[in-house]
């Protein structure tokens, strides 16, 4: 079987860095793209243009993604995976959070990623057809729970590929991106081939927090008994090293490109499992002790 083709958004650093090395060390092709094409030079010196192919793309730019799959397509004729990682974060309270900020934020996060993800369902089922292909969108336990002071980050999909994902509670609970894709997975026709997965990643050591967007704390959540008071210590103390081997992570995700039945969700990390079960037990008592307001609620006919 000839090499897989990986197109890789947001490579310059993080999970999207570790994946277009560990691509090409097992002996696959990588269509690397990021903002900065200049960030893998070195990377770029190391191997042949058959090998890697480095693509200037902002995922906030629509024609950039179309143009980024062209060229791929180009290159080396089809894409097996698409590995869709790009987004930052920003640490923030709800309610001290800037709207151009918030929005910003959500067309890199949620919209990027979704356009990407559009992207790729057509490109696999179009261009590989009937192969298909696997797309892994990058996500977080913090589409799950939520993160005081990451709220409006939390509410974009989940949680990107930062080391602070995981660790503590969110407010918003609503992840956009997490309720994009299954649906999206839902919708595919079994024939197309097409394989979705959301990684849902704890607490890894990246350079999430260089990328990190700042904004000062809203007046009235100063107080250091605050959760998002602690939030904000734990997340700014750089000294601190947070959570496993980001490595390692990503060589779990490759190896989740590998199954021919791949899960829609795949927690990673023992601090996401800790968060998934969690969730789910709070749901069920919800459910379980509520259940009965249900009853009688049908309409006569």
């Amino acid at each position: 079987m000839s090499a897989a083709v990986w197109f890789i958004t947001g490579a310059s650093s993080g999970f999207g860095r570790s994946m277009t090395e560990l691509v090409l060390k097992e002996g696959g092709i990588v269509v690397a793209t990021l903002r900065q094409p200049d960030v893998l030079a070195e990377l770029k010196a190391q191997y042949p243009t058959d090998k890697l192919l480095v693509l200037k793309l902002d995922v906030t730019k629509p024609q950039e993604i179309i143009d980024g799959f062209a060229k791929a397509e180009k290159a080396f004729g089809r894409i097996d995976v698409v590995f869709n990682n790009a987004g930052y974060g920003m640490l923030a309270e709800v309610e001290g959070t800037p709207e151009d900020k918030a929005r910003v934020m959500f067309d890199v996060n949620f919209w990027g990623a979704t356009n990407v993800s559009r992207e790729a369902v057509r490109f696999f089922r179009e261009v590989n057809k009937p192969t298909g292909g696997r797309l892994l969108n990058v996500s977080s336990v913090a589409g799950i729970k939520t993160v005081p002071a990451l709220g409006y980050y939390t509410a974009t999909k989940h949680g990107d590929r930062y080391f602070f994902r995981g660790a503590y509670s969110v407010l918003i609970v609503v992840a956009a991106l997490e309720g994009v894709t299954e649906t999206l997975a839902s919708e595919l026709d079994p024939e197309w081939n097409i394989k979705i997965t959301l990684v849902e990643f704890g607490g890894f050591e990246t350079k999430g927090r260089d990328n990190m967007v700042q904004v000062p704390a809203h007046a009235a959540y100063l107080k250091p008994s605050l959760v998002s008071a602690a939030t904000r210590s734990y997340l700014l103390n750089t000294s601190v090293r947070i959570g496993g081997d980001a490595v390692k992570a990503i060589a779990k995700v490759y190896d989740l490109a590998q199954l021919e039945n791949p899960p829609l969700r795949l927690p990673l990390g023992k601090d996401t499992v800790a968060g998934f079960r969690e969730k789910l037990a709070k749901i069920v008592a919800d459910v379980d002790r509520y259940e009965s307001w249900s009853e009688g609620l049908t309409a006569d006919n």
